[in-house]
Parts: C-alpha cells; structure tokens; sequence
C-alpha cells in the first residue's frame, strides 16, 4: 500500500474529500496520511514523508507553481496531478517543476489513479537515480582536480615523478580509511594553511627588519642598500596583507588580521617621515606594535589549522624576526645609548638558540633542513659577535651582513618545512 498526501483546492485541508475521489482511493488501494492545500504542500511532505503526494486540483491555481518552486524541480517524493485540461505552456513548466504525471480530473477513478501513480513513481525514481549519478560525477570530477593538484604539489616539494606522488596520496587514502580525494583536499589544504602561517609569520620579521634599515641608514651602513631594501620589506608586508586577506578566514583570523592592517598603517606612516634619530624610538615603539599584532595572527593560523606539524613552519618562521629584533636593538643600542633597546638582546639571543636546538632536535627533516641548520649556526655565530661588537663600523657591517644571510638562510627553511611532505600530509 502507497502513502499518500492529498492536495486539495481548498482554503482549508480539513475540508471533505470529493466523493468521486475517496472512491478512487479506495479502489487502487491507497493509504490516505492526510489533506494539503498548496500553502501547506511543502511543509506538510517534509514532516509526514509521504510516497507520493496527489494534487487534486480541477483548476491549478497560480499558487500551485509558486510552491512547487520550493524544491527547484527535485520534489521528495512522486508528484501526481489531476485536473481539467492544461494548455502546452502550463504542462512544461509544472514538469520543470516536478511534477511527474498528469491525468484528467473527470475520469479518475481507481484504475486510472493507480496508473497516474505508476507513471508518477517510475518517472520519479528514473529522476532521482540521474541526480545521484550526475552527483558522482561531479564529484568524481571534483577529486580528480583535487588529486591532480596535489601530485603536483608533491612533485614540486619533493621533486618525485608523477606516478611516485600519486602512490603516495594512494597509501595515505588507505592508511586512513578515507577516500583519495578527500587526502588529495587534505593536502592541499594543510600546503594553504602552512603558506598562511609563513607570511603571517613574515610580519613578524619584516616589522623588525624595517626598523632595523631605518636605523642602518641613519648609521651609514651599506645606506643605498637599505633604502633598497625598506622599499622592497613595505611591499612586501602589504603583498602579504592582501594575501590573507584573501583567504577565508574565521573570525579569529579575521580580527588578527584587521589589526595587523592597522598596526602597519601606523608603522607605514612613521617610516615615511623624514628619518632623525629622535625618531627611531617611535618608530620602534610602532614596529612592536605590528610584531604583537603578526604574532597573534600568527598563533590565530595556526590554531585554525589544526595540524601540529603546522608548528614547526612558525617556529622556523619566528626565528626570521629574532635575528632582525636582535640586529635592530644591538643597532639601536649603540645609537641611542639612552633607550631599552639593550635590555632585549639577551633575551632575545637565549630564545633564538632555544629554538634553533629545537630545530636541530626535531625528527621532521631532510639533507637539505640538515645542511640549511649547520649553515644558520654557523652564520648565528658571526651575528653574535657582531651584536658584542655594534659599537665599532666593523661590527654594524658585520649585523647588516649576518642578519641578511640568515633571513635568506630562515626564509628556505621554512620553505622547505611549509613544503616538507610529512607537514603536508599531517
């Protein structure tokens, strides 16, 4: 027996069923769960979930397409209509709408409406089985653009053919119990999320970085070479800006991002400014400003991320911005023999070899993470004794050069960590 939801006319759904249909019904043998205007269709098919639903209607009202519109063609169940003769326009656009047979109103009896629910159900369940073939089509399609993706990726992190790669996201899929598109997603999101932390993690850097040209060129050390330079960190800082400001981020990230934006745009206004070094403290008192607001974005990403692996792209990241702090406050302790910009260099000097042992410590690695540490240690060396020698020229060439070299050296490592397969499929 066939459950059925009656349509009716009718301002009212408690109104009497037509004779001629109850007898209808009771000869094909169906089981009425209850009476529907067409305000009340919708509502009523989503709570009783009929099998089919009949409307009954001698004339269709204008309401009727109306309502059918709720289900944009795809109608829960068979729809069946019964009425007076339609014109060709009206037929197309009920069928657009979902319903799936139509029948005459004056000769329905029980042989008649067991038919009209026949073709009702047939033509309904074909519909439904194309819906869901197209659907696994299109999904398939989807995670094909999502595997081709990160085989790509994984071919240029790790530099492995394209067959190497896919045996890869194979084993993961099967090592995790989930399809291959959604590892494929999974890596490409965990590469987007490491890329965000990294730039974010760049702020940080760049904040101290400026301060530190600033400075330098104030001190005549490599002048033409900073000026450079600080052009080239402010585009930056903004490139990065505009990048995660593209992202979809929650509204954590978003918050940490507006205020980063505002920081920089008080930092940018003091560094535009005709440099003195009365001025150097304001401007550094800003740069912390924009460091805070990088280091909370920072943690935001990375809290957003949910991949602990993703930790080590911002502690590799954070030491960029522990060698500009470092060069920057020996600069301006030697400048400016009055500020608080020395006090900092110890502290700054024990977290940054904190976290490079960290690093050296750490079991995600590769020849090249190994080779890229022994180089930064031995380049922290020489920044060290530049930092206890800033007072002399010989030492200030000496932070400008070292401080470079290893943001360059920091910049690949945390490259390689954002790329390092183990982050990516963590």
């Amino acid at each position: 027996m066939i459950s059925l939801l009656v349509v009716l006319p009718h301002e009212s759904a408690d109104a009497v069923l037509p004779a001629s249909l109850q007898q209808a019904l009771a000869e094909a043998d169906f089981v009425l769960l209850a009476q529907a205007t067409c305000s009340t269709m919708v509502q009523q098919v989503q709570a009783l979930a009929p099998q089919q639903t009949l409307i009954f209607l001698p004339d269709p009202a204008p309401e009727l397409p109306e309502a059918l519109r709720a289900w944009s063609g795809a109608p829960p169940c068979a729809l069946s209509l019964a009425s007076a003769p339609l014109g060709r326009a009206l037929h197309e656009e009920l069928a657009a709408l979902g319903v799936h047979a139509w029948a005459p109103i004056d000769t329905l009896d029980g042989a008649a409406l067991a038919a009209l629910a026949g073709r009702a159900q047939a033509r309904w369940q074909r519909e439904a089985a194309l819906r869901a073939e197209l659907a696994a089509l299109r999904t398939r399609l989807d995670e094909r653009k999502w595997i081709d993706r990160a085989k790509g990726l994984l071919m240029s992190a790790r530099g492995i053919e394209e067959d190497e790669a896919f045996g890869l996201l194979r084993g993961a899929a099967m090592h995790a119990n989930l399809r291959l598109g959604e590892v494929s997603r999974s890596v490409i999101e965990a590469a987007q999320w490491a890329d965000a932390i990294n730039r974010a993690g760049q702020l940080r850097m760049l904040s101290q970085r400026l301060v530190r040209l600033a400075a330098q060129a104030l001190a005549g050390v490599e002048a033409r070479r900073s000026r450079a330079l600080r052009t080239e960190s402010a585009e930056r800082v903004q490139d990065n800006l505009d990048h995660l400001g593209a992202l979809e981020l929650n509204e954590a990230c978003a918050q940490a991002l507006a205020n980063a934006r505002a920081a920089w745009q008080v930092l940018s206004a003091a560094l535009a400014a005709r440099a003195a070094p009365q001025v150097l403290p304001d401007i550094d008192a800003r740069a912390e400003a924009l460091l805070a607001a990088a280091e909370t974005l920072t943690g935001a990403l990375e809290a957003s991320g949910a991949r602990r692996a993703l930790r080590i792209v911002n502690i590799c990241g954070r030491q960029r911005m522990r060698v500009q702090r470092l060069a920057k406050d020996a600069l301006l302790a030697s400048m400016l023999p009055s500020t608080v910009a020395g006090d900092t260099l110890a502290p700054t000097m024990a977290e940054f070899e904190a976290a490079l042992l960290e690093l050296e410590r750490a079991p995600l690695s590769s020849p090249e993470i190994r080779a890229a540490l022994v180089a930064a240690r031995d380049e922290w060396l020489r920044l060290v004794r530049g930092v206890r020698s800033a007072d002399s020229a010989e030492g200030r060439a000496a932070l400008a050069r070292s401080s470079e070299l290893l943001v360059g050296i920091f910049e690949g490592l945390t490259a390689s960590y954002e790329h390092s397969l183990q982050v990516i499929m963590s």
